[in-house]
């Protein structure tokens, strides 16, 4: 019954972290239509943040500060948003695809800089000994109190993010999405209200990477996957519901647990078919998403006007 137990809170623990990440890209398209593709960018800068931080000190890479988690998180939140300020300075002048392509080259460029910059992040061989919080409780307890503590983190962010929505900066932002001339004819500055929600989105993915790291209690390029760090988020937001932050939360729920699933029955299978069974699992996730973007693109909880607070 134990294995199980672990097994279902680890599922349970990394839909939370994913929930956390596709809380911040829900900010920033679902609310504000900024096509962030390079969420790696933000969960590398965060998680390694918060490594650099904790860990002790070692030859191969920055380290030895020994900070306490609670202390490197929100750094890592904080380390988010100020990679974003200069990006979205500049990347936010563009539009739709251009911005897409422009985020996904600053996550590969992030993504070459962890993997080669061995002084600081240790290169190919990552940073090893992250330490968990609680896993002094040993198990099952202690997996079962950083579970605790990931669905505080993303209940506390679910919360900011509901009040960022239905306060007059959420309805400013819906209102440049849905029609700039109109919002800019209102007196607002919609460059100044973009650049604020990809910053606030940005440190949410900071965390979100923060926490994935100390769950690992490992950090290197490898982990830096853009099929977990980027498709992956962009097809839970899709599922749940852009727009809706319980749809976020519910999105990345649905899917982890498929991805998970998946995962685990191509397991199963003997030799050669497990690898390709690998390719065949991303191939349903993609044709799940178009299926979603014909037959229900609001997703499975659709946009609703939020009251105001």
């Amino acid at each position: 019954m134990e294995p199980f137990a672990l097994y279902f809170a680890t599922i349970l623990t990394l839909a939370g972290i994913y929930a956390a990440l596709t809380l911040g890209l829900n900010l920033q398209w679902g609310l504000t239509g900024l096509m962030n593709f390079g969420p790696l960018a933000f969960v590398a800068v965060g998680a390694y943040t918060s490594a650099i931080l904790t860990v002790g000190g070692s030859a191969q890479h920055l380290g030895g500060f020994g900070w306490p988690w609670w202390l490197a998180w929100p750094l890592a939140a904080l380390a988010g948003a100020l990679l974003a300020l200069p990006i979205g300075a500049i990347s936010l002048r563009l539009r739709a695809d251009y911005l897409a392509i422009a985020t996904i080259g600053i996550a590969e460029i992030l993504r070459l800089i962890v993997r080669n910059e061995d002084w600081l992040t240790g290169g190919p061989l990552g940073i090893p000994g992250i330490p968990r919080p609680f896993e002094g409780l040993g198990l099952p307890w202690g997996q079962f109190a950083y579970l605790a503590l990931v669905a505080a983190v993303v209940a506390g962010l679910y919360a900011m993010a509901q009040a960022t929505a239905r306060s007059p900066f959420g309805r400013t932002l819906r209102a440049i999405r849905d029609d700039e001339e109109a919002a800019k004819a209102a007196g607002k500055n919609p460059a100044a209200f973009r650049l604020q929600a990809f910053v606030l989105g940005a440190a949410c993915m900071g965390l979100a990477g923060a926490m994935l790291a100390h769950f690992f209690k490992f950090m290197g390029p490898d982990a830096l996957d853009p099929v977990t760090a980027t498709f992956l988020v962009w097809v839970m937001l899709i599922a749940g519901g852009s727009g809706n932050n319980l749809g976020a939360i519910l999105g990345a729920v649905a899917v982890w647990a498929l991805w998970a699933a998946t995962d685990w029955l191509a397991g199963q299978l003997p030799g050669e078919l497990a690898t390709r069974a690998a390719y065949v699992r991303l191939f349903l996730i993609g044709l799940a998403l178009q299926l979603i973007l014909l037959y229900r693109p609001q997703g499975l909880i659709g946009e609703r006007p939020p009251r105001p607070a």
